[in-house]
């Protein structure tokens, strides 16, 4: 009995694994979601296959032109018609800080300045208060904003965060993808944030 015991506990040692490395890389991805500074690498900015740039199939009511984020999924969509759309790999707001709404891009940036708000500040003291556009700045080579929020699309200096929940509840792309996105969004278009319901 002390034997099936003692291997029912390791099974279950090996089984809760998983999640606890998928918790350990989250927090690690939180600590590099800020890091004002790093320029990344083409290489690096070279994302997993899952993540990349590509069309794909996908229904919706939505018209062609519209922008829907899937935060439960991390991908963005950008509908195209026909149940085509491109869909990109992005960056979404960790827990408590993920949102849903219907907004417009209300407008664009290349190279935006970073300005944290209080809030950020008051939970990252370390950051800087503020910092210009330039390769190494976390906002990256554009800016999408949302509505009248605090919310933006944007590109990053942190390559690896994109398909985790690390950030303050903004979108961010790798910088080749939000000069893509940037190119073909203009102001005034719809964007749905939504989440899928977890099953």
């Amino acid at each position: 009995m002390n034997q099936i015991s003692v291997l029912l506990g390791l099974i279950s040692l090996f089984v809760a694994m998983p999640s606890q490395a998928q918790t350990t890389k989250e927090m690690d991805m939180m600590a590099l979601a800020d890091k004002p500074g790093y320029v990344p690498s083409p290489t690096e900015e070279q994302l997993d296959i899952a993540f990349q740039r590509q069309p794909v199939f996908f229904r919706t009511t939505e018209q062609p032109g519209t922008v829907v984020v899937n935060t439960s999924e991390r991908f963005l969509y950008l509908i195209e018609g026909n149940s085509r759309a491109i869909r990109y790999g992005v960056g979404v707001g960790r827990d408590g800080f993920q949102w849903a709404g219907v907004h417009h891009i209300s407008r664009k940036g290349e190279w935006p300045d970073w300005t944290p708000p209080p809030e950020m500040i008051e939970r990252q003291p370390y950051l800087p208060r503020f910092m210009a556009g330039g390769p190494g700045n976390p906002m990256g080579a554009r800016a999408l904003y949302i509505g009248s929020t605090v919310y933006r699309l944007h590109g990053t200096n942190q390559p690896q965060t994109i398909g985790h929940a690390v950030s303050s509840g903004c979108f961010r792309l790798v910088n080749p993808d939000i000069i893509d996105l940037y190119d073909r969004v203009p102001v005034g278009t719809k964007i749905v944030v939504q989440h899928a319901p977890v099953i």
